[in-house]
């Protein structure tokens, strides 16, 4: 069995836990580097438990768990730390503050985008095709997150553990045709509806 490593990742000034083998961040450890810089700006705190219990963050880890067996691991004890799934991750940094924007989209694009998961290298292509031309990056997370269970669900797939070798090499294929079409349109829905229907032809558009 695989040794679960505890990783750094600098941000914002300070230092992020990442666990090596699930990829899960410690969103406590977003939280006070995010405050220390809120107090530097004059901002008010953030509280990280109540932001967790916002509806549209509910609906969001909702929607997470559909792909992904745990998205959040709240921490017990005082000293304990909660951890997060990647992409959950980018949506709390994103609520931080607009003030910390540029740092934070820098650091997304740099750190997070590029996190090794299941899909390996045609995915994160994809994805950081969709990132160029995105607009509004506060909404990625969960824009990329609705891509990717529209993309599981024209393969036919439940569980991507489940998916045959034939439904694995379409995912690819698929994640490819998009990243191509989203370096010449700049509708991003229509080069996930013409990336799929490319490789799935009787697919139901997104």
């Amino acid at each position: 069995m695989k040794t679960e490593v505890i990783l750094s990742r600098s941000f914002l000034g300070g230092n992020v836990r990442q666990k090596s083998k699930t990829g899960m961040f410690s969103a406590t450890d977003l939280q006070k580097i995010a405050n220390i810089k809120r107090t530097e700006l004059g901002l008010s705190i953030f509280n990280l438990s109540q932001f967790l219990k916002q509806k549209s963050t509910l609906e969001f880890i909702e929607e997470l768990q559909k792909e992904n067996e745990r998205v959040i691991i709240k921490g017990r004890g005082r000293n304990s730390s909660t951890w997060v799934h990647p992409l959950l991750f980018i949506d709390i940094a994103m609520a931080i503050d607009s003030k910390l924007k540029i740092e934070v989209y820098k650091w997304l694009y740099d750190e997070l985008i590029k996190y090794r998961n299941d899909s390996g290298d045609s995915y994160k292509e994809m994805s950081a095709a969709i990132w160029q031309r995105f607009q509004n990056k506060r909404e990625f997370p969960k824009y990329i997150t609705r891509v990717a269970n529209h993309i599981r669900k024209s393969c036919g797939v439940d569980k991507w553990e489940n998916a045959t070798e034939k439904q694995l090499r379409q995912r690819d294929k698929i994640h490819y045709s998009i990243k191509t079409l989203t370096n010449v349109l700049t509708n991003t829905d229509e080069a996930v509806r013409l990336g799929v229907q490319e490789n799935i032809p009787n697919s139901i558009s997104k």
